[in-house]
């Protein structure tokens, strides 16, 4: 089949440290190479991938301190991408509503992973007229604010089997992964840790967004002897982060759309502590791959119930459930479906 993979232009595909989208859309596109398909990756020209590599920008966005409207580049992907539809089989954004009005408009099949939150107020309107847009969730639960949306499939991601791999560590530490931010819950990961008596480790990037809230309300609780910053780090130094964690802290306050960290850990045979919001449930088992707790005190107690859980068994269910050849597979099946059934819409003039 004749894919073409549309990616944002905010991060290189894979990117070089944080980017869950990016991260994901590039194991989906080596995955989908390996299993025969004739891949397009629409993506900055700093990324690596075996698919054919269309650059739409020279370098990740991220990375470039001259650019000053990102939409613009986005808009400019969209209409090459248009003007090249005809090449492709199907079309697989992962650009959020972004792609809905222009592809409407031309008959190649399409379809779009959404990858973040859906509970906003202005979303409603945008499923509401494009209704007939298809979609795929990355979890039951981002769909609950719009479920009138057109959703093909729920796809849980998936990592590459052996991105990530438990080490000989002997686990001493708590930890937070990812990003910090109000709705991550970094304070509440530090009140955790002091009421579990169990030092605590963070690596985490601070967006520029953020840097006010980080130096205003983060930074100062870093003081203490027993938490360690180490700021952001890339996957080759996941599985000796997490291998050395009793567990991953995840006191998250907002409605989590998948939790990328959480089958990080897992494939690392750390169980993961986190409340239950968005996603959590459908990712983490409950007892067997980590635990579901309502508050700060039951996260610490959790913390002396963590060595009941065997991390082989945490990596066997990570391997189970959250491969990305397993992702590759559930997508390859939307993929097939909608070639086979695509009627030709009407082009509109104008």
């Amino acid at each position: 089949m004749r894919i073409a993979q549309i990616a944002p232009l905010t991060e290189a595909i894979p990117p070089k440290f944080y980017g869950g989208t990016e991260r994901v859309v590039s194991w989906l596109t080596e995955e989908l190479v390996a299993l025969g398909h004739d891949v397009t990756l629409f993506a900055s020209g700093d990324s690596m991938t075996a698919a054919k590599l269309e650059p739409m920008s020279q370098r990740a966005l991220r990375l470039d301190s001259s650019i000053r409207d990102p939409i613009a580049l986005h808009m400019v992907m969209l209409e090459r991408v248009r003007r090249r539809a005809a090449e492709f089989d199907l079309l697989h954004f992962h650009l959020d509503y972004f792609p809905f009005s222009l592809f409407s408009r031309q008959t190649t099949p399409f379809l779009t992973t959404l990858h973040g939150r859906l509970d906003l107020n202005e979303h409603q309107a945008v499923f509401e007229t494009f209704s007939d847009v298809p979609v795929v969730s990355i979890s039951d639960a981002q769909r609950k604010p719009v479920p009138n949306a057109n959703w093909a499939r729920t796809v849980q991601h998936g990592l590459p089997e052996g991105l990530l791999t438990p080490l000989p560590i002997d686990p001493e530490y708590l930890a937070v992964l990812g990003r910090i931010s109000p709705e991550k819950g970094i304070d509440r990961a530090v009140r955790i840790a002091a009421l579990a008596k169990t030092p605590l480790r963070v690596a985490a990037k601070v967006d520029r967004v953020d840097r006010d809230y980080f130096a205003r309300e983060i930074k100062p609780l870093f003081a203490r002897p027993d938490i360690e910053f180490i700021g952001e780090i890339g996957d080759g130094e996941k599985s000796e982060f997490l291998s050395g964690a009793k567990a991953l802290l995840m006191p998250i306050d907002w409605p989590e759309p998948f939790g990328l960290v959480m089958i990080e850990a897992m494939a690392c045979g750390t169980p993961v502590i986190a409340y239950d919001s968005g996603s959590v449930s459908e990712i983490v088992e409950d007892g067997v791959t980590g635990f579901i707790v309502a508050d700060e005190e039951a996260a610490a107690a959790a913390v002396h119930k963590i060595d009941r859980l065997p991390r082989d068994k945490i990596r066997r269910r990570f391997e189970e459930r959250f491969t990305a050849r397993r992702m590759a597979r559930d997508y390859e099946a939307i993929y097939n479906l909608m070639v086979t059934t695509a009627k030709p819409r009407l082009r509109v003039v104008g």
